[in-house]
């Protein structure tokens, strides 16, 4: 871990304990967060992407699912060893998340003033005053113009029914970094909302980024978000990172064929137009995980040692790896 380093995640492995078997959701996944960076983890549905942020935010559904092997490395501190009560005040201070439905985070029967002001005394540790209230409002209204909601004001007062789905998103984001959190964990963040916002609020989060100097680990399906948004990518499949690496490296020089596959299936604005390349096959179950190679079964190059063992991670760059026995190394 280098002194840059303000997240990092060894070994995570967040299992689902069922009545039909285990559901291996994460299941060895490693990377490191900078100071100041976006790195992306993408990946499509059920790779265990949405499973990995909670895990880092020890925000489990209950139920079952629980981590059973790893450290996540909080500025040095394996936050998996701290109690409930320590891990509610890290979170939203240092830490912090928005979810891909603003729904799911608002509460309907409270005013936006009241669940931004919450947020903000929790950062302060302070009681909520009639002396205090109008400073925290006074906060209140400078998050919500830091996000660019018009007349944040009047928005105060209002509740999460009374706006739309981009609105609802930009008041998520500013409860998020009210904190002024080092870490901000963005799960699909766009998927809610139609093209024009989502590249708004982009936009907004690179903006924000940018000013505060926090590290953004984005997490998406969409690689033409990756494109224009990260620093970095990881690419996860089947509940582990097969490759990572600079962004501009892995979408000139993909390494993994399910990256190569993941790349080669999003549509360009250039060229004939022509069929989309799709990847033949399904996942893999997670109750069921192969020995070999999680891609194995759809992949046109695997051979028998990739059915028979899971490849070493491989380093391809000074900052690029990949799991695959194909890769040649650096």
């Amino acid at each position: 871990m280098t002194s840059e380093t303000v997240l990092e995640v060894r070994d995570l492995h967040t299992h689902f304990f069922l009545r039909r078997g285990v559901v291996k959701a994460v299941d060895g996944v490693s990377f490191a967060l900078r100071r100041g960076e976006v790195l992306g983890l993408v990946g499509e549905s059920g790779c265990g992407k949405s499973l990995t942020a909670l895990s880092v935010m020890r925000l489990l559904p209950k139920g079952g699912a629980r981590t059973i092997k790893g450290e996540v490395l909080l500025d040095g501190e394996n936050i998996l060893e701290h109690t409930p009560a320590k891990m509610r005040e890290i979170r939203g201070r240092r830490i912090s998340m928005v979810l891909q439905d603003p729904q799911t985070s608002l509460n309907p029967v409270f005013s936006i003033g009241d669940q931004l002001r919450e947020a903000i005394l929790r950062r302060k540790r302070a009681p909520y005053t009639r002396a205090s209230r109008a400073e925290v409002t006074r906060e209140a209204v400078a998050a919500l113009r830091r996000v660019e909601i018009a007349a944040p004001e009047q928005r105060l007062d209002q509740y999460p029914h009374q706006m739309s789905g981009g609105m609802k998103q930009r008041v998520v984001g500013a409860i998020a970094i009210s904190g002024e959190p080092g870490v901000l964990i963005a799960d699909e963040p766009t998927t809610a909302l139609d093209v024009t916002i989502q590249l708004q609020y982009l936009k907004l989060l690179k903006r924000l980024q940018a000013e505060t100097g926090m590290a953004i680990l984005f997490i998406t399906h969409d690689f033409g978000v990756v494109g224009r948004m990260c620093d970095r990518v990881a690419v996860m499949y089947a509940g582990r990172i097969v490759e990572c690496g600079p962004v501009r490296q892995i979408f000139e020089a993909p390494s993994h064929p399910y990256t190569r596959a993941l790349i080669a299936s999003v549509p360009t604005m250039s060229g004939p137009v022509g069929r989309l390349a799709t990847i033949e096959g399904q996942p893999p179950s997670l109750m069921d995980l192969p020995v070999g190679c999680r891609f194995a079964s759809r992949c046109s190059l695997a051979e028998q040692r990739c059915l028979d063992v899971y490849p070493d991670t491989v380093r391809v760059g000074e900052e690029h790896t990949a799991d695959c026995w194909k890769v040649v190394p650096a």
